[in-house]
């Protein structure tokens, strides 16, 4: 396998661009490897500027649930690029997006689009705080929602793949508004409400954990936080920037059953191009400018592209069987290679649900921040390289999801499987 474009690419990158990267987890240190520059997309396969194919579980960390370049996709940008690639004005397809949302996601009676995740977290916590007229704002350890100020405090995510628990440049006036839980640990979060009497503005949460791997909520967790937000009038936000739309249609709070106050989303909803929102009541999102007094703004929130790659993303998610189908292929992939661990005596957690999972490198369960970081990130890095090696794509780095999307066929699957039981009995001899 060759690499020698994408390292002098990494080498050029790295005079103009900070560490070489846009995003610091896409630089492979936590794997003891040079990056792979990326030349094109297809279905399931991505090949580099060196001429190597991969089969792809990444998928843009999430937004490809349909894999890469629909062509149906494909079109509607298209289409949409053909009118102008901006408008910096309203135009029709931000009001079907918007209701499309709304009618998926019962709980949301209006959204605000905006152009990523960490703008729409960021946003709903200033209206959280605004709605509630309170400062303080409780989040897990481990959960990222994105790089706001108020959140890079435990963060998970590229944070703890770099080992940055926390970032230089976050106030200790901004640090000291936000209290820390501990996700699956209900008490933790009582503790809290009881430590901070009437100062408590929200709590956000990912329903389901992507960014220090992926951890499932235990029974009744999520059901305790909405039963505390209330009695103790804070809001309860969801964080579905990654499991909107990707667990089921209403996203988590549909498959768990809980309803949020607010929902932030993201990745999915732009098919793949730049895109955030989130949305609550109506009498929660009037708050914000030019109804009330909350302002938010920004040039290219609502960006045609991006929302007509979104809307026929939720268009093609809303066809019969398509859920099932993920499941299947998710259930296959993952069960053959927990399979395969075991064969060789390779001690892992495998954590997923529907068409998101990944493995951590340790006995025991894994349940919460502290539970993932005790994983062997060195056997993880070994693994990623064999993996990678053999054609085969995943994120790089132990604190990341697995993702499967509707173009993964059986073939890939089985040579995805075939790759890792090599891979695994390559671990086990060394």
């Amino acid at each position: 396998m060759k690499t020698d474009t994408s390292r002098l690419l990494f080498e050029r990158a790295k005079t103009r661009i900070p560490g070489g990267v846009n995003s610091p987890v896409r630089a492979f240190k936590a794997v003891g490897a040079a990056p792979r520059f990326i030349a094109g997309a297809n279905g399931s396969r991505i090949w580099d500027v060196d001429g190597n194919e991969y089969i792809d579980y990444v998928g843009s960390w999430g937004p490809l649930i349909l894999g890469h370049a629909h062509p149906e996709v494909v079109t509607a940008v298209i289409a949409a690029v053909e009118k102008g690639t901006s408008y910096g004005a309203n135009c029709e397809v931000e009001i079907q997006l918007a209701e499309k949302i709304c009618q998926l996601m019962p709980e949301i009676d209006m959204v605000r689009m905006v152009n990523s995740g960490t703008e729409a977290t960021m946003s709903a916590i200033r209206l959280a705080r605004a709605y509630t007229k309170r400062d303080k704002i409780i989040k897990f350890a481990g959960c990222y929602h994105g790089h706001g100020d108020s959140f890079l405090i435990q963060a998970g995510s590229g944070a703890t793949t770099l080992g940055i628990p926390s970032s230089p440049g976050v106030t200790e006036a901004i640090a000291g508004d936000t209290l820390i839980a501990h996700y699956n640990d209900i008490d933790s979060v009582k503790n809290l409400v009881e430590n901070f009497p009437q100062q408590i503005a929200a709590l956000i949460v990912e329903p389901v954990a992507g960014n220090m791997g992926v951890v499932l909520p235990e029974p009744g967790f999520l059901g305790s936080l909405r039963q505390i937000a209330d009695d103790h009038n804070f809001l309860l936000i969801f964080d579905e920037v990654i499991t909107g739309f990707r667990l089921a249609l209403g996203g988590a709070q549909t498959y768990y059953h809980v309803k949020p106050d607010l929902t932030t989303l993201g990745k999915i909803i732009g098919g793949g191009l730049p895109v955030g929102a989130y949305g609550g009541s109506t009498e929660i999102m009037e708050m914000l400018a030019p109804v009330g007094p909350v302002y938010q703004a920004g040039t290219l929130s609502g960006n045609p592209l991006a929302l007509s790659a979104g809307l026929k993303t939720l268009e093609l998610l809303e066809q019969k069987d398509v859920y099932p189908k993920l499941r299947e292929k998710a259930s296959y992939i993952f069960n053959g290679m927990a399979e395969n661990f075991k064969r060789a005596g390779i001690p892992v957690v495998a954590n997923a649900v529907e068409s998101m999972g990944c493995f951590f490198f340790k006995q025991g369960l894994v349940t919460n921040y502290d539970d993932a970081t005790k994983s062997d990130i060195k056997l993880f890095g070994r693994y990623h390289q064999l993996m990678l090696e053999h054609g085969v794509y995943l994120a790089p780095s132990q604190f990341e999801a697995t993702f499967l999307s509707l173009a993964h066929s059986k073939e890939d699957l089985d040579r995805t499987l075939e790759v890792h039981g090599r891979v695994c009995r390559g671990l086990k001899q060394k």
